[in-house]
């Protein structure tokens, strides 16, 4: 089956986690923005934990279709009686 959901998840994770990443290191200074969560930037700490997650989701995703390819298997999978193709 084609459907992968860590692609889609990862790249959403990405593009939200990057958003709220620039939000906090442009607001990094505003004490005003930061005053009901006791001077901690939040945006940049949580931007960077789901662009982390994101990245994660997203290279697991690619990796799992890399090593799922039937045409070249891997060295365990191969049958010995098989000469490789060159």
């Amino acid at each position: 089956m084609g459907l992968d959901i860590r692609i889609p998840l990862g790249l959403i994770f990405l593009s939200i986690g990057g958003i709220m990443t620039a939000y906090g290191i442009f607001t990094y200074g505003d004490a005003a923005l930061y005053e009901r969560s006791l001077g901690v930037n939040l945006n940049l700490l949580w931007g960077g934990i789901m662009v982390v997650f994101g990245a994660i989701m997203f290279f697991v995703g690619k990796r799992q279709k890399w090593q799922d390819d039937p045409i070249s298997p891997r060295p365990w999978e191969r049958d010995p009686k098989v000469e490789p193709r060159h």
